[in-house]
């Protein structure tokens, strides 16, 4: 352990910290203010005007997707966990190929600004997108809340903040920089900010990497040996008998947690395909061709970042060690911070923060701007209005939305500070793919689907899911609970993917068959079949 760590009783300096965030900050600021130059039309500050190319959107989405829990998060667990750990980069990275094949191109093809624009294509409009929207927003909420909670423990543990105050304040500061972005960048700005981050993100992660490696001559295998005996040798009976490299030291204890690993794989897995800050990337290239490059693009840089994790996560185990991490202000999610001060100083680790915080400023802005634009086009344009306010106005609904969504995820974020990132976002994505997942398959691939098998899937997948999370252990009953004090956990599993999941998808069938043969228009279901398929109709779209 280094004497600067011992002498400040935190890590590297908060002054060059604090400065290279500011740096960051005013940068991506400078950016998102020229970006905004250009936002003259609602498409403008909804989709950046369908103006960027299949590679800058493909590293737009890794920045999207590459979060704090990517880089904190799952490093943390596979520091902590070893081989269960790392459940998540295999989870997260499976996920795309569910995307690339079932929703990119078509969903790229059949909508304008969201998500409810596809579901409501054919179907009656204003409930579908009522149902939509508050499936939107509540993902974004869920996600947003695993953004902020990483924010706290990470500016917690370079600035040695250990009192919950302290970390609340840092939290509120980074949703007022979110809605700042959101407010002055539109789309433009988040995307610039987000390829920004995502550049930085990479080739950090793989300096980080190939510097572990160095460390132990090259050899993976020195790696793992070092990274179980540093586990064997922790002060923690709980840490010390676990087997980092074989499965089960998080979920293989009894048949509950064997369920947990089932119910995780399944949200991670489906719930990618069902993001709506993810499908809304989509909406921002030019063409179908563009929106399967920018895919494929997102699953390489994608899957290059999570073979480093795994290396980050076991060298982090035997460079820094279980204990420290675990005893550290920000608990598992400061392995990474904590590894790079080990291997580079000061300076590696106030840039390697800088670019997690980075990380957390660009998801929570692209959150946010899926959120309010939902809200304004789907909400307030399409159900409220009726289809007659003007691009003006729902740019303005959009903008004060930002800012009431933000405060709620400053304060939600507050509550769930001090949580594993990786477990938070898991609960996003088990919402999304029993929510919104169902629906898009059903809507893009069944014509008989109906309204009535839309509201039940999509009311049915999100009810079940938040009320199996409010009950489960993930809410109460232990001690890593967000409300440790209570206990009201008759749910057994932490993520309610095995049961929500499947439930929404056979909620779509019984209120299908329930609503009737009763056709909702079956000249929009063969237009939007053939636009799906072809792009022929959808806008700016060019067939190949």
């Amino acid at each position: 352990m280094s004497d600067s760590y011992l002498a400040a009783g935190t890590v590297g300096e908060p002054l060059a910290n604090i400065a290279i965030f500011a740096l960051f900050v005013a940068v991506t600021m400078v950016v998102v203010i020229r970006a905004s130059r250009s936002n003259a039309t609602a498409s403008d500050y909804f989709t950046g005007g369908r103006g960027f190319s299949g590679p800058q959107n493909g590293i737009a989405i890794a920045g999207d997707y590459l979060s704090a829990a990517s880089f904190l998060g799952i490093a943390g667990a596979i520091a902590v966990y070893g081989y269960d750990g790392f459940l998540y980069s295999i989870g997260f990275l499976v996920a795309w190929l569910v995307a690339l094949l079932l929703v990119a191109e078509m969903l790229r093809n059949t909508g304008k600004f969201t998500m409810a624009d596809v579901l409501s294509f054919r179907l009656r409009e204003r409930p579908v997108r009522t149902a939509a929207a508050l499936s939107t927003l509540t993902v974004s909420l869920f996600y947003l809340l695993a953004q902020m909670a990483g924010a706290g423990g990470l500016v917690a543990l370079l600035l040695d903040i250990k009192s919950k105050t302290g970390q609340s304040v840092v939290i509120a500061v980074v949703g007022v920089l979110m809605i700042v972005y959101v407010l002055v960048g539109g789309m433009k700005g988040t995307t610039w900010v987000q390829i920004i981050k995502a550049v930085l993100l990479i080739t950090g992660a793989a300096l980080m990497t190939v510097m572990v490696l160095a460390k132990f001559g090259f050899n993976f295998s020195d790696i793992l040996g070092s990274a179980q005996e540093a586990v064997s040798g922790s002060t923690s009976k709980a840490v010390a008998s676990r087997d980092v490299l074989a499965p089960g030291a998080q979920y293989g204890a009894n048949e509950t947690s064997k369920l947990n690993f089932v119910s995780l794989g399944l949200a991670l897995v489906l719930g990618t395909a069902g993001l709506p800050h993810v499908l809304m990337r989509f909406y921002t290239v030019p063409t179908a061709k563009e929106a399967r490059r920018s895919v494929v693009w997102a699953i390489g840089l994608i899957g290059a970042f999570y073979l480093f994790t795994l290396v980050l996560g076991y060298g982090a185990a035997a460079i820094v060690g279980p204990d420290r991490i675990l005893s550290s202000a920000g608990g598992q999610n400061s392995a990474a911070p904590l590894l790079a001060f080990e291997l580079g100083g000061v300076i590696l680790l106030g840039v390697i923060s800088a670019v997690a915080f980075a990380t957390i400023l660009a998801v929570v802005a692209g959150l946010t701007i899926t959120a309010s634009a939902s809200f304004a086009h789907d909400i307030y344009a399409s159900v409220l209005k009726r289809g007659n306010a003007d691009e003006s106005a729902q740019v303005r609904v959009s903008r004060i939305t930002a800012v009431v969504i933000g405060a709620m995820a400053i304060g939600l974020g507050i509550l769930a500070n001090g949580q594993n990132i990786a477990f938070l976002v898991a609960l996003a994505f088990a919402v999304a793919a029993a929510a919104n997942l169902p629906t898009i398959v059903y809507s893009l691939f069944w014509r008989r689907f109906n309204t009535t098998g839309a509201l039940w899937s999509m009311y049915g997948g999100l009810i079940s899911t938040i009320v199996l999370i409010i009950f489960s252990p993930a809410v109460s009953g232990t001690k890593s609970s967000m409300m440790p004090g209570s206990d009201f956990d008759w749910f057994p599993l932490s993520n309610p993917g095995i049961v929500s999941i499947p439930l929404a998808f056979a909620l779509g069938v019984i209120g299908t068959f329930v609503g009737g043969r009763r056709p909702e228009d079956p000249e929009k279901a063969v237009e939007m079949e053939v636009r799906s398929l072809t792009g022929v109709g959808a806008e700016q779209a060019i067939t190949h």
